[in-house]
């Protein structure tokens, strides 16, 4: 055996217990199909970065594209996403999309839910009154309407959706936002699943559009594994890799 040889060979048995220590994590998942929601201001692409990392462990990924007519119309594509999954699933929502992870989350298919700065009011409960015992969010002032659709402004997207982002590439989440129909905001969930269903909840410490207060309060009294992230209202994109580790534990359940 020559030195090359050898160097080649020590280094093979140096990393064995690294490989063996991924291919351990990855066998231990218990489900390894993810279906994301989006929310308000955005569309399944926001999910990119967080899929691409989820990929590359070999999990099966589907981003909704969340019609943001009402909620029933909402709901109705995310349970066709759910459907199409060969096996156990986690869901995975954003912002106004956690009303859709609390409605359809009882699916027997569905084994764990993840909030990422999302709404998760209780069935029934007025979401609107509840978010008024807080502080009202800037990006809320920046919400415009053509009839009854409204998005928001490009200012409001670079500073108080987006602000931890690089300008050019707020500038290209801003172009690709869904408008939503204003009826949508006032609606009421009937289902709560995560008083049954393991969940697990992304802060957002610097929030510019759901208060983090309000986001802790709601991930307190949903009993969620949480997690604080120092980011805007787009930690799954400014911080995937935390986002990521998070579903990962979902996975794990």
């Amino acid at each position: 055996m020559n030195r090359r040889t050898l160097i080649g060979a020590a280094a093979a048995v140096a990393a064995f217990p690294v490989i063996n220590r991924v291919a351990s994590a990855q066998t231990s998942l218990k489900t390894r199909n993810v279906v994301f929601v989006h929310g308000l201001f955005a569309d399944g692409s926001c999910w990119s970065k967080v899929i691409a990392r989820l990929q590359q462990k070999g999990i099966n990924c589907t981003s909704v594209q969340n019609p943001l007519t009402s909620l029933h119309e909402a709901s109705e594509a995310a349970r066709r996403a759910v459907a199409a999954q060969s096996g156990p699933t986690v869901l995975v929502g954003h912002s106004f999309s956690g009303m859709i992870v609390s409605e359809i989350g009882l699916d027997p298919k569905i084994t764990a839910l993840v909030y990422v700065a999302a709404r998760a009011p209780d069935a029934g409960e007025d979401y609107t009154a509840l978010a008024k015992t807080y502080p009202t969010p800037p990006a809320t002032a920046g919400i415009v309407f053509n009839d009854d659709w409204g998005q928001l402004s490009e200012t409001a997207f670079l500073h108080d959706f987006a602000g931890d982002l690089p300008p050019e590439e707020a500038r290209v989440l801003y172009a690709v936002q869904q408008p939503f129909k204003k009826p949508l905001t006032t609606e009421k969930t009937t289902n709560a699943a995560w008083r049954t269903k393991p969940s697990f909840y992304a802060v957002s410490t610097q929030d510019r559009t759901i208060n983090p207060d309000l986001e802790r309060f709601m991930a307190k009294r949903m009993g969620a594994q949480t997690v604080e992230i120092n980011a805007s209202h787009l930690a799954l994109i400014s911080q995937p890799d935390a986002i990521t580790n998070l579903i990962m534990k979902a996975l794990a359940v």
